[in-house]
């Protein structure tokens, strides 16, 4: 990929402070990557890989800051008593705000390269929700209406010569109700809606760009013809100005044409290389415009061949085909929430990481959840080999104003991310929010984009249009019958709950499917995912959306804890039940038995033991010796266990530990530590109902020996029925993740 020089003006100066003074809202959930927010130089990168420039200068930093008043005039020339950093939105803790506000002023003084001069200077913002109005050295430049789509003012004839510049912006978001699609922020989060975002979410930037340019391109894969058509938009190009389109691998230019800027070019791409979420291959671009054999502007790009579309299988059921390949897709629900940004996330590290954890999860689609998120995510989508689902965030849309504005919106949605590879179909409403004249818009938004999918309405009221009949339900899963032109997709289920303590927005929250322990989540997903898979074959679906990816605020049913910190899983089993290939659950040898099949003897006390409990040295003598199991009598009970807390120690023997996988077998009610060797192997609130497999992983497992180990557990019961119960067994060693274990 083409690199950008950059250049950073920060306000520091101009505020009287230093990096020191801006800190995150305290008492919020943080995410790994919280404490790296570089508040002299956020989120740093390219904020627009698929049309590159050389110079760019990045404006994210600390810019002053103030509450605003209906109808005010700008603040030209005063200093501003607050500050905050952008491109966090006020609402969040990075932006060291942390409150919504409806009307809000920014100011910051910026500097223009000397080198800059006889070049336009493009003023861009990649979001700001809602309404954006903006002044250059008491000039006004521009408004914006839209809080998902990127906009450029051309701020040249608005500069000094040189020296300082000033920037101001002044917001408005009404919020709910409002004229301003708005996905699920609400004044009033609870349940399954979330804390607004008002003002600069996304990276503003500065960049020189010649008289004559090119304002953007569309390109338009065909791997049936083996070519790549394009059309490159351009603003001043004299009469007779050429734009030539190189195709490359890496450096290497591959193929080539060249035509009139503003109509279509096509350019052949020979042996291509299919994009794919197992091989997203992308090619490079560069884009030059030419006035005879003078250069007047570059840029630099990429594209990915490959092709969405319908196609009935050997059965004559209407499927979904990537590339004229049938493809069952399978993905989360991702709502791009963050417990630091919102809507915006702490780095660009954070950014890529969920996509990468969307694969590991086994998934090979995605679906973006009534929100649009900056160009970078779905660069990683791009590059990393992730189909997306994108849906228009809705609106109320009640009234012909509201309505006009959420096409207007729909319209740059598509345009505005047609060019990236990974995203294979617009969800135009989701259930019945703002859903009006479904059949017309439907037709409308497919005619904006012929080589995608349409998915009219996921959910709820269906009217016969798009690409797509798609059903919700909670927890299900279910499926609809495929049509003659229609697809069918289950658009969400899911929503296994369980409760992480010290990693939730609030102790209670919305759910749909509660678990008491992570080891439910895994048994229950498994268990979702093998009936998916039955409804793929009968009466067959092409694509499911599990809810969801992690949790977010106050809706508690993710994969991830919302702060990405912790999976409530088994990820090596749930990867594995995503791709239809569960793991199994017979073949283990028996190294420690449990209970089930006759008692077992342990050594255990009922009173707190010294702190060394659990270590291999450590003289049980003095406990008791039963026969297990313990707790509630009945079934495969054998001691009595009544008190709130039990401490158990086995031996167990082990003989060429590096060349086996190591399980627990373990059964238990309420909160369970296991640990081997002294080393903890698993940490697990709630109660699990029945027998279930946990990898041993890390310390645990590298500190198993050959010869004697010891087994140590404690456990708690807070009411109600109690049993412990476990043992040890093997597989040959394989790589897993084990259950619950921390991310980072």
């Amino acid at each position: 990929m083409h690199t950008a020089r950059i250049a950073t003006v920060c306000l520091f100066g101009l505020l009287g402070g230093t990096a020191t003074a801006w800190q995150p809202v305290p008492g919020n959930l943080t995410t790994p990557w919280t404490s790296r927010v570089n508040p002299t130089n956020p989120l740093p990168e390219y904020p627009r890989p698929q049309m590159m420039r050389a110079d760019w200068i990045s404006l994210n930093g600390l810019w002053q800051f103030a509450e605003a008043a209906q109808a005010e005039a700008p603040p030209v020339g005063r200093n501003l008593e607050g500050e905050i950093l952008v491109p966090f939105p006020v609402e969040s803790a990075l932006s060291g705000i942390g409150r919504h506000i409806e009307r809000v002023w920014y100011r910051r003084i910026f500097q223009v390269p000397a080198g800059y001069q006889g070049k336009r200077i493009l003023l861009h913002f990649g979001a700001v929700d809602w309404e954006a109005r903006v002044w250059v050295n008491g000039t006004q430049v521009g408004t914006h209406r839209g809080g998902y789509d990127g906009f450029t003012f051309d701020v040249t004839d608005a500069l000094r010569p040189s020296g300082d510049q000033e920037l101001i912006v002044g917001v408005w978001d009404p919020m709910d109700p409002g004229p301003n699609p708005r996905g699920k922020q609400v004044r009033d989060p609870q349940d399954i809606w979330f804390s607004p975002v008002t003002g600069i979410w996304q990276t503003v930037w500065l960049e020189p760009a010649p008289v004559a340019r090119i304002v953007s391109y569309k390109v338009t894969p065909d791997i049936d013809a083996g070519v790549v058509k394009l059309r490159v938009q351009t603003a001043n190009a004299p009469e007779g100005t050429i734009a030539q389109v190189n195709v490359m691998k890496g450096s290497a230019v591959i193929s080539w044409n060249r035509g009139p800027a503003d109509q279509e070019i096509t350019v052949p791409v020979p042996d291509a290389l299919h994009w794919t979420p197992e091989s997203p291959h992308l090619y490079d671009l560069g884009i030059s415009l030419y006035s005879g054999v003078s250069e007047l502007d570059e840029v630099r790009g990429y594209f990915g061949m490959r092709k969405i579309s319908l196609k009935k299988d050997s059965q004559g059921i209407q499927r979904l085909a990537l590339n004229n390949r049938i493809v069952f897709q399978i993905g989360p629900l991702d709502q791009g929430y963050w417990p630091d940004g919102l809507y915006t996330a702490p780095t660009d590290e954070a950014l890529k990481f969920d996509i990468e954890m969307t694969k590991k999860f086994g998934f090979n689609m995605t679906r973006k959840h009534v929100k649009v998120e900056p160009e970078r995510w779905y660069y990683w989508c791009d590059k990393l080999g992730l189909l997306v689902w994108q849906d228009m965030p809705n609106g109320v849309n009640s009234t012909g104003e509201w309505r006009t504005q959420f096409e207007v919106e729909l319209a740059r949605l598509i345009e505005g991310r047609y060019n990236h590879p990974s995203i294979i179909t617009w969800v135009v409403f989701n259930e019945g929010w703002g859903q009006y004249d479904t059949v017309r818009v439907t037709n409308w938004a497919m005619s904006l984009d012929p080589s995608r999918l349409v998915n009219s309405a996921s959910g709820w009221v269906d009217h016969g249009a798009g690409h797509m009949v798609d059903m919700h339900i909670y927890p299900g899963p279910s499926s609809p019958n495929p049509e003659p032109n229609r697809a069918a997709v289950l658009g969400e289920f899911g929503g296994i709950w369980s409760y992480a303590p010290n990693h939730v927005w609030l102790r209670s929250g919305y759910t749909y499917a509660v678990t008491q322990s992570f080891s439910e989540v895994t048994r229950g997903y498994e268990q979702m995912m093998n009936q998916v898979y039955t409804l793929r074959d009968n009466p067959g679906m092409s694509a499911a959306v599990y809810t969801e990816i992690t949790d977010v605020e106050t809706e508690q049913a993710g994969l991830m804890t919302y702060d990405r910190r912790i999976v409530k899983g088994d990820l090596n089993r749930i990867a594995a039940a995503t791709k239809g290939k569960p793991l199994p659950t017979t073949g283990y040898v028996t190294i420690l038995p449990t209970s089930e099949a006759g008692p077992t003897q342990w050594r255990f006390t009922y009173s707190t033991p010294p702190a060394r409990w659990m270590k291999p040295e450590f003289n049980d003598s003095a406990w008791s010796t039963r026969n297990g199991a313990f707790g509630t009598p009945g079934g495969v009970v054998r001691t009595n266990w009544s008190t709130y807390n039990i401490w158990l120690r086995r031996d167990f023997f082990v003989d060429r530990p590096e060349r086996l996988r190591f399980f627990l077998r373990l059964n238990h009610d309420e909160d369970v530590e296991v640990y081997i060797n002294g080393r903890l192997a698993l940490s697990e609130a709630g109660y699990n109902r029945a027998y279930d497999y946990y990898p041993i992983t890390g310390n645990a497992a590298n500190g198993i020996n050959s010869g004697r180990n010891v087994l140590a557990i404690h456990c708690r019961n807070a009411g109600g029925n109690q049993f412990i119960d476990a043992g040890i067994v093997c597989r040959p060693a394989v790589s897993l993740t084990g259950s619950g274990e921390p991310l980072m």
